[in-house]
Order: structure tokens, then C-alpha cells, then sequence
């Protein structure tokens, strides 16, 4: 079986999602998500005078209420499947819409009413919950992906960071790997450039705009379906998958056209250091 390739003779630029692809996070957003939604359907619960149940049987006894004509509890917000399904890759707003659509909740994004909860006050909560969870446990970068990072710079591959939700920088800089980007793209530029979320390809579409490349000759690696979606929708090309939940055909009928579980899955060819060092 021959290792997938990425040909750099075809390639000006790589664009990199964070999550699972260069950095270990989806835990601490895991956790943030399911802190933030546990908190507020315990509220909830209380308004509607139901009582608080344990998360391990709170899902039996959901159907057992239904069963009994009763008021039905809410199941909670389960891991990893609910934080794959509605957050992964997706600004928090689009996460926070997304789980409580689903779960047949609706709250406005704005209110008049002091203190009542909204979209953006439980997206300001779960992001709050994870800059905790940043600095209690910190942040570490993939080795194989910063190996290939510092490859593909070297070859001559000018590269982005792109993230959904704000505070990219930061969280490079957290792992210590902000000097490996030329350009970092994220939830704050969107907001400010009006660009809808992923898998809208505008955020792509607007790193490839500051590095000076065509969609056609940038690459994008990500770990998200919504991100791979966003490429494809983009015609970026090639747009390389980071499967690291078991679900490559999800991400192959979502337009990928490399799914590896890691990045040292992945083979170099073409421009090599020698090659550059002679043109200089």
C-alpha cells in the first residue's frame, strides 16, 4: 500500500486546523463543552422543578419519564459523541445552536431581561471553561505534526493557522509553536470580516488571500468534518484529513482526499532543502 503523499511541486501553501491536527485539545474543549451544558441544564431542571440526576443514569431515567407520561429530563451533553457531532470544528455559538437544537431547546441571542441566559452567555461560559482548563493543564503540540510543520517551512511552504473560535494565537502561543505560522486566521477575524462559519469556505479563503496563494495550490489538514467540508466547498486541493475517531468514511463522503490518523502518516515530495538552497 503506497503512503499518501503531498507533492509540493503542486503546492505554494498548507493551511492547518488546530484541533487534533496540531494541537492536543479536543479534551479540554470536551470538557469545557460538557462542563458549560451540564451546569445549565441543572438550572433548567431546577426552573422546571425537576431534580438534578447523575450523569450515569440520567439518560435511563429520561426514558423512564417518557415511559411514565412524566416530565422528561434533558439527556446531558455525552462525550466524545455530542462534542463531535455539534462542536468540533464549529465556532462556539454554532456549538452551543447546535446541541440545544437537538435536544429541542431554543434560546435567543439576545435579551432584554437582566441575567437571563442566551447563546453568547453560554458561549462565553464554555470559552471561559476552557482558558481554565488551558491554564490548569496546559497545551501541548502533536510531535508529528510539528515535525511536519518545520518540513514543509523549510521546503518552502508558507503555512496558516485556522481556527473557528477566537484566541488562535493565544492558544499557539500556549504550546509554544506560534513562530511556526505565517499567518494565523480565526473566529475574531470572522466576526469582524462579516465571514459566515465553516463549513463556509470564507475563513480559508481569507488565509490564502493574506499568504498571496490560490485555493488550487494550498492544501488544507484538518480534523474536522465541517473543516474538511469548508475545503472542499473552497476547491482547495489537496485537502487532507486527521481521523483520529474512527471516521474516515465521514470524512472521505465530506470531500477529503487523504485521511491519515496522524501526520507521520504523511510522505513529502518534491522541493527539498537542496533544491531551495540552490535558487537562493
Amino acid at each position: 500500500m503506497n503512503s499518501p503523499t503531498l507533492h509540493l511541486d503542486r503546492l505554494d501553501a498548507a493551511l492547518f486546523g488546530l484541533d487534533d491536527v496540531v494541537v492536543d485539545t479536543a479534551l479540554l474543549h470536551a470538557t469545557a463543552w460538557q462542563r458549560t451544558f451540564d451546569s445549565f441544564l441543572r438550572r433548567r431542571g431546577r426552573r422546571a422543578g425537576l431534580s438534578s440526576t447523575d450523569r450515569a443514569d440520567s439518560a435511563g431515567r429520561a426514558a423512564d419519564d417518557a415511559e411514565a407520561g412524566g416530565e422528561t429530563r434533558i439527556p446531558p451533553f455525552e462525550l466524545p459523541g455530542d462534542y463531535l457531532r455539534y462542536a468540533a470544528g464549529r465556532t462556539t455559538a454554532e456549538g452551543v445552536r447546535g446541541f440545544l437544537t437537538a435536544r429541542g431547546i431554543t434560546l435567543a441571542d439576545h435579551s432584554a431581561e437582566p441575567g437571563e441566559e442566551t447563546v453568547p452567555t453560554l458561549a462565553d461560559h464554555k470559552d471561559a471553561c476552557f482558558a481554565e482548563e488551558v491554564r490548569r493543564i496546559g497545551v501541548s503540540a502533536y510531535p508529528s505534526s510539528v515535525d511536519l510543520l518545520r518540513d514543509l517551512a523549510a521546503r518552502g511552504v508558507r503555512l496558516a493557522a485556522v481556527a473557528g473560535d477566537r484566541g488562535c494565537e493565544q492558544l499557539l502561543a500556549a504550546a509554544g509553536i506560534a513562530d511556526l505560522f505565517d499567518v494565523c486566521v480565526d473566529g475574531g477575524d470572522a466576526a469582524l470580516l462579516g465571514v459566515p462559519p465553516q463549513p463556509d469556505p470564507g475563513l480559508l479563503l481569507e488565509a490564502t488571500h493574506r499568504l498571496g496563494v490560490s485555493p488550487r495550490r494550498t492544501a488544507v489538514v484538518s480534523g474536522s468534518l465541517v473543516g474538511v467540508e469548508a475545503g472542499w466547498h473552497g476547491c482547495f486541493e489537496p485537502i487532507v484529513a486527521v481521523d483520529r475517531y474512527a471516521r474516515a468514511e465521514d470524512f472521505y463522503r465530506r470531500g477529503a482526499h487523504v485521511v491519515v490518523r496522524d501526520l507521520t502518516e504523511l510522505v513529502l515530495s518534491g522541493r527539498s532543502r537542496q533544491e531551495l538552497l540552490a535558487h537562493r
